[in-house]
């Protein structure tokens, strides 16, 4: 079975102080977030930021879930607690779900050159 990857969006609040707030942030993330991140199989997980926009890719194994993820971090304190901090900083994309944080993105194109 092969790896899998995830691309998720998300936007943060239009104010140049509060981004840098959650950038320095990102610069030293939690322990126990990189620990749950690690532990639900993600194997790599990068964001990127233009202005307000968030993207995020999640490289994970083969066996990884996104709903057991959601499960492992509703049952985690101190992930929630994380997730309680972002919120501050985020802010659902036009058409979300209320309360709904990162948008799980549809692949529309992938090139790949032949080996």
């Amino acid at each position: 079975m092969k790896n899998q990857r995830f691309c998720f969006a998300l936007d943060l609040i239009n104010d140049s102080e509060l981004i840098r707030e959650y950038e320095n942030y990102h610069k030293k993330v939690w322990p126990e977030i990189e620990d749950a991140i690690i532990n639900s199989g993600v194997e790599k997980l990068e964001i990127y930021r233009i202005k307000t926009r968030l993207f995020m890719i999640l490289e994970t194994d083969a066996n990884f879930s996104l709903e057991k993820k959601n499960q492992l971090d509703q049952k985690n304190p101190i992930v929630q607690e994380w997730e309680n901090l972002m919120w501050k900083y985020q802010k659902s994309l036009p058409g979300s779900k209320p309360g709904e944080k990162w948008v799980l993105m549809d692949k529309i194109f992938e090139l790949e050159k032949d080996n």
